[in-house]
């Protein structure tokens, strides 16, 4: 198969919307699906990091990468996933997953900041242009419009914002959406597609029906199918630093086929040759 790497944001200007947990959805999908990925922990608490399972172990992890953006080889620095590890278990010895990891850290929090320079802007960007290998790239930001994420959303050809279904959240991601089309205009002309996600959705909840109504006329075609419910062993899942597509649990199976869903959504916005 021919492919060209397709990087992905994922966003959001409210924390505790799920962001990480979409993000470990989409890296579960990815390698069930056996698409060489790679995640970039771009958010200063390190969350996706956990939650794939990873350590620096003497690599250098995001932050010090960033720093050393001239010179450093992310290749060199990744960490394979504690999900890779499994996933191989069910696959032929000839043909196994990739699913690596740049592991997030607090030094990350230096560049976190509103007046990031426009050269620092592009240090994620020179970091990728020498990296090879992967299919997809999903980098995981900061809850914030910072420099973390702006740096993310430089080196990206797609963005996935995500929110909750309730007034804040909805909000927030409007006020992404303006900032990201100023952006756009300044810095990244050639920036792809946006796509809105609503997540931790409860079908039983009259506000959340009512704010899914209010986010497809906002954001119409943006908004994407399916929206991802709140689930019970969620929580539960992301503790023990498993795949979603692992959990040993039957009762996950409808959320398996949402985050295929959303990585085939995903993908499709990247042309023929990475679906």
């Amino acid at each position: 198969m021919v492919w060209s790497v397709h990087v992905v944001s994922i966003s959001s200007l409210k924390g505790g919307v799920g962001k990480t947990s979409v993000t470990l959805g989409l890296a579960s999908a990815a390698l069930a699906a056996g698409i060489p990925t790679l995640v970039i922990d771009l958010d200063p608490h390190a969350d996706a990091s956990t939650g794939l399972g990873v350590r620096a172990n003497g690599k250098q992890p995001i932050g010090q990468m960033l720093k050393n953006a001239r010179r450093a080889r992310l290749q060199d620095q990744v960490v394979a996933s504690a999900w890779q590890s499994k996933a191989a278990e069910k696959k032929s010895r000839t043909r196994i997953p990739v699913l690596d990891v740049a592991v997030g850290d607090a030094y990350t929090g230096i560049y976190d900041r509103p007046d990031l320079r426009t050269r620092d802007l592009r240090r994620l960007s020179q970091l990728l242009s020498r990296t090879s290998g992967y299919q997809l790239v999903l980098i995981d930001c900061p809850p914030s419009l910072n420099g973390l994420t702006r740096m993310a959303w430089s080196a990206s050809d797609q963005l996935v914002l995500v929110a909750e279904p309730s007034l804040f959240s909805v909000a927030g991601t409007e006020r992404t959406q303006r900032a990201l089309e100023l952006f756009r205009r300044e810095f990244a002309p050639s920036l792809g597609p946006v796509r809105v996600v609503a997540n931790r959705v409860r079908k039983d909840s009259a506000e959340h029906t009512f704010r899914l109504g209010e986010m497809r006329q906002m954001f119409g075609d943006s908004m994407v199918k399916p929206e991802i419910p709140e689930h019970p062993e969620w929580q539960q899942i992301q503790g023990a630093a498993y795949s979603v597509h692992q959990w040993p649990s039957k009762a996950t199976a409808p959320m398996l086929a949402q985050f295929d869903a959303l990585l085939k959504e995903v993908l499709s916005a990247a042309g023929p040759n990475n679906t």
